[in-house]
């Protein structure tokens, strides 16, 4: 145990530079451990937001620079991650977490703010315009029932059912692994011990989310930024702050950045309006990929093995350096590349039609769709936390090779043909199909029709049959 109160680290040293020292680390160091900084700043491993600290703060010695006011909320969180009995992630707390990184604002200093009246009307009139344009470039139609302007805020509220749904797989298995990695003999002894840990992951895991989900809140333009829809079916929503933050040096007009983006959430809302078995299909394939990952149980038994209930802060640099290894099986590579492919074909559909509808429209259309390519490749900071935190990086890689097939479909077949796709999860191109489009461009097409006529005619029995002979 520590000898320290309650386990909790000592306060850092009073920097040389006074009070310059104090602002190149307002927060007290790293996001979590303390390992950063030179000092564990505030207890449980939280950045809780608040205000100056340091040795005008009579608590300084205990809490670092967190400020008095906000010893509620710390104890609060204590007691939330002590008392926690729910599924393997806290999401209560990973909404409260979100929401307190969205109104500390981004990096560059923008504050999250309401959406007002002359923003909601402008987002409208960008979507129905995208809209009217798409009708030329795809047979699906308009699968936006309404459109929304979001504050960050309000984009962290409608997206966390779909954020749920992504990330509990993950985090199951790591709650049955934390019971799995004492010896059996030791498991019925240890029994009270396992279910603090498991509270406390689950309010680990609710804290990292939380924090990827608001720092994310703060990149995004719209709904399907990742290539999942992730609001509510038939709701195309742009973001106008951020839409502003995207554009802002490019050197392209407000408005037409905000349509091409309008574009591409119209494009990705009318796929999975009308491909019904879209969204089972992509989050079915998380599932598979999370099914066949394994913990990395040597990490997993230091932390069990040298776990303080004091430290709880032990828990999240565990969650921070990541504890999920694929494993090397045929199952789990084919899981991997279904993901991939299925995202690929996703991205690459919507940038294929997108540039179909504003190449002849907009006049930064390349620019813009060059700009939005480097964009999803690269990723940002918070997908890069996904990726530690559930061992999976939601990123098309084969976004261009996928747009090449998909245009050349066009080409080949026109529009009707290449979108016929989309009827059966079975027609879609492959990952070895993305290595050579033209082979499938040019292959037979399989007509499901006919195969679904002949199940239907299986399926009619006897009776069925003298049914309808009798009502000839």
């Amino acid at each position: 145990m520590s000898d320290t109160p309650f386990g909790f680290g000592l306060p850092p040293e009073e920097p040389e530079n006074g009070d310059e020292g104090k602002k190149k680390d307002p927060a007290g160091g790293g996001q979590g451990s303390g390992g950063q900084g030179g000092g564990q700043a505030n207890p449980f491993g939280f950045g809780f937001p608040g205000g100056p600290g340091g040795a005008d703060n009579p608590l300084a010695s205990m809490f670092g620079s967190m400020n008095p006011n906000d010893l509620g909320a710390a104890f609060q969180q204590l007691g939330q991650m002590l008392s926690y009995e729910g599924g393997p992630v806290n999401w209560d707390m990973a909404k409260q977490i979100a929401r307190q990184t969205v109104s500390q604002g981004t990096q560059d200093g923008t504050k999250d703010a309401s959406v007002g009246p002359a923003e909601r009307a402008a987002v409208e009139e960008a979507v129905r315009l995208a809209d009217l344009w798409l009708d030329g470039a795809t047979p699906l139609p308009s699968g936006a029932g309404s459109a929304v302007a979001w504050s960050r805020a309000e984009w962290v509220e409608a997206t966390l059912p779909a954020w749920q749904q992504l990330v509990d797989p993950v985090a199951e298995r790591v709650g049955l692994a934390m019971g799995d990695v004492l010896p059996e003999e030791m498991q019925a002894m240890a029994g009270p011990l396992i279910g603090m840990m498991r509270s406390m992951g689950g309010a680990m895991f609710g804290q990292q989310i939380g924090q990827a989900i608001g720092v994310l809140a703060g990149e995004v333009v719209g709904s399907t930024d990742i290539g999942l829809p992730l609001g509510p079916v038939g709701k195309a929503a742009l973001l106008p702050l951020n839409v502003e933050a995207f554009g802002k040096d490019l050197g392209v007009a407000k408005d037409e950045v905000r349509l091409y983006l309008a574009l591409r959430e119209a494009a990705h809302q009318r796929l999975f309006a009308h491909v019904p078995w879209l969204r089972a299909h992509l989050f079915g394939a998380v599932e598979g990929y999370a099914r066949g990952i394994k913990v990395d149980t040597t990490k997993l038994e230091d932390v069990v093995g040298q776990f303080d209930p004091t430290h709880p802060e032990q828990l999240q640099e565990a969650l921070q350096q990541g504890m999920f290894q694929p494993e090397d099986t045929e199952e789990q590579k084919a899981a991997l590349a279904r993901l991939e492919t299925a995202l690929a074909l996703v991205e690459g559909w919507v940038d294929a039609v997108v540039h179909e509808a504003a190449k002849n429209r907009l006049t930064s259309a390349n620019a813009l769709r060059e700009t939005l390519r480097r964009r999803r490749a690269s990723g940002g900071p918070a997908e890069q936390t996904f990726a530690t935190l559930i061992g999976l990086e939601l990123r098309p890689r084969r976004l261009r090779d996928a747009a090449r097939l998909w245009a050349s479909l066009t080409d080949a077949r026109g529009l009707d043909g290449r979108d016929s796709l989309w009827e059966h999860p079975d027609m879609l191109p492959t990952a070895s199909d993305l290595d050579d489009p033209d082979g499938f461009v040019h292959r037979e097409q399989l007509d499901f029709s006919e195969l679904d006529k002949m199940l239907g005619e299986a399926a009619k029995g006897p009776d069925d049959e003298g049914k309808e002979d009798s009502g000839k």
